[in-house]
């Protein structure tokens, strides 16, 4: 059943819409039940996040008081955000906190901690393969690592992994031998 298109007087039994009382009432309830249909739409904001205005996102990021948000980003960005917003209020200040603004951001990527590539102590790096990552964009999420990571850990470096694949073909000859030399004595 969808309420925007409700007939109440068809859910009652033939002895009740039979009586002129029941008509008035459901006639002038479906109307009202018709236009709570529609308003049902707008009560639904989280499952419909892919649908949201950009004012509406902004509101929201304030009310989950997403401080990474940039209000200044791409609509796309935006959604990301606030979808993952409850999960990385939950481990804010961890490193999957960070990878999670770094995947909202740049639709992929990962973080490499000072140990695992030699780094400085208490600094981090994050690894990305989206070539579309502009200046603007990494200061965007610059400052959204900023207000997830843990106060002592820094960010180093942002990379761009940009790879190929190319097919490349080697061949190496080895060639032992001995060198008899034969002279013909006269």
């Amino acid at each position: 059943m969808v309420v925007k298109n409700i007939d109440l007087l068809s859910l009652q039994t033939a002895q009740m819409q039979q009586d002129p009382t029941t008509k008035a009432i459901c006639a002038a309830l479906n109307s009202k039940f018709q236009e709570l249909g529609e308003e049902v739409k707008t009560c639904l904001i989280y499952s419909r996040i892919d649908y949201l205005s950009e004012d509406i996102l902004d509101e929201l990021a304030y009310q989950m008081h997403a401080d990474w948000y940039d209000m200044s980003a791409n609509i796309d960005i935006k959604k990301n955000l606030i979808k993952n917003a409850l999960k990385v209020h939950r481990y804010r200040g961890t490193p999957y906190a960070v990878e999670q603004v770094v995947q909202d951001y740049f639709g992929d990527g990962t973080i490499e901690e000072w140990f695992e590539y030699g780094g400085n102590p208490y600094m981090f790096r994050v690894v990305t393969t989206n070539t579309s990552v502009t200046s603007e964009l990494a200061n965007q999420f610059t400052m959204a690592v900023n207000s997830v990571k843990n106060m002592r850990s820094h960010l180093e470096q942002i990379i761009i992994d940009i790879s190929g694949k190319i097919d490349s073909y080697f061949a190496s000859v080895i060639q032992i031998c001995d060198e008899i030399t034969i002279e013909q004595e006269v």
